[in-house]
């Protein structure tokens, strides 16, 4: 029997073909940990927060991240919803799509550096994250393609579905403030970013071709 937009393995209930194969919370929440981890407008935002204010003070800036994603996150999935009902081919498309963009995103990750800020010392407030988030394109990856069908057609599915969201954004956007933080104290040589971003990009590599086969199915 389906446990709210996730279904569980096991039961005579059919699966939901309409989005990718992302149902299940041992899929879904890898999948949400490997595009959240990914270096963008956010992540960066709040690693130059880290840089210049330090880890405590710049932690209550995950909220005013999550509460960017729970909003486009939410507008982009049932938009998507909506014309996929008078669009049938249009589900088959954003697959495609994504798994070309998660493709590019793994090369871009390969060779990544991190970045901060210009004038990482002004301070970064509620309201730059808020927007950043808001604007990321990564809301609509989530609310497109990783996040089930089920979860922008009624509350509880959508709630569901947003805690476990939320459940990973919060120590993900605080890792990347420690980062941050870190490399603010100058013992940033430990994390040896060349090597995590590496090895994410080749399991967001893999993610692309999951993604990939479902659209032709």
């Amino acid at each position: 029997m389906p446990l709210g937009g996730f279904h569980v393995s096991g039961t005579d209930a059919p699966p939901d073909n309409t989005m990718i194969p992302l149902q299940s919370p041992g899929v879904f929440l890898p999948g949400v940990l490997l595009v959240l981890v990914m270096p963008g407008p956010t992540n960066t935002l709040l690693a130059t927060a880290g840089l210049a204010s330090g880890f405590r003070r710049s932690a209550r800036l995950t909220l005013a991240e999550s509460c960017g994603y729970l909003i486009a996150i939410s507008f982009w999935g049932m938009s998507l919803a909506t014309l996929g009902q008078s669009l049938p081919w249009l589900p088959v498309v954003i697959r495609a799509g994504s798994a070309l963009y998660i493709a590019y995103l793994a090369m871009r990750l390969w060779n990544a550096k991190l970045e901060l800020a210009d004038g990482a010392h002004n301070v970064i407030d509620m309201r730059d994250l808020f927007f950043a988030t808001l604007l990321n394109p990564k809301a609509i990856l989530f609310g497109g393609t990783i996040f089930p069908k089920a979860a922008f057609a009624s509350g509880v599915p959508w709630l569901e579905a947003m805690g476990l969201f939320l459940a990973v954004v919060f120590p993900v956007g605080l890792l990347w403030i420690g980062i941050g933080a870190r490399l603010g104290a100058g013992r940033a040589g430990s994390l040896m970013p060349t090597y995590l971003f590496r090895s994410a990009s080749l399991i967001l590599g893999a993610f692309s071709i999951t993604v990939a086969l479902s659209a032709l199915r």
